[in-house]
């Protein structure tokens, strides 16, 4: 039961670890987890790495809101012009589009959740910056990225009964 609930710890500090560094891949953690045999059921696995996934991108989420004052070097510096081109009228159209159209802004946080196309991490950026609700964010996010890691977790038993 110990090594379990330290699989678990382990688990969820790597995915945390991976929400916050892109160089970090909870997806091979969990697989080499997964053909390793463990004894942790999929949707236990699938539930602990969702929930650090989204832990760690709140810490995105809360950053482009503001609500977490980043260092130096991540800040514009005062008096810095904003320009307008089309990466900002991009950013414009989506954060008009999520306040207009809430059922396209779960859909959207949820296929990018659950698929990273586009990526869940630029996604939460965006999606602090443009003031989703965080209650949308969490839940959209949280159901996203367990399903994505359900998946995950039983393909390989797929894979080994088709052979």
């Amino acid at each position: 039961m110990l090594a379990v609930i330290g699989l678990l710890s382990t688990t969820f500090g790597v995915s945390v670890a991976s929400a916050l560094l892109p160089l970090i891949s909870v997806e091979l953690f969990a697989i080499g987890l997964v053909l390793n045999g463990t004894d942790i059921p999929w949707w236990l696995l699938a539930l602990v790495i969702a929930a650090g996934q989204i832990a760690g991108k709140l810490l995105h989420f809360y950053a482009a809101r503001g609500a977490i004052r980043l260092p130096g070097l991540f800040r514009r510096k005062v008096g810095e012009r904003e320009q307008k081109g089309r990466w900002r009228e991009w950013l414009e159209k989506f954060r008009s589009n999520c306040q207009q159209r809430p059922v396209w802004t779960g859909t959207v946080l949820l296929i990018s959740a659950a698929a990273s196309l586009p990526p869940f991490a630029a996604i939460a950026v965006i999606a602090g910056w443009a003031k989703v609700p965080l209650a949308m964010f969490v839940v959209t996010g949280f159901v996203g990225r367990f399903v994505r890691f359900g998946a995950l977790a039983i393909a390989p038993g797929v894979v080994a009964g088709w052979l």
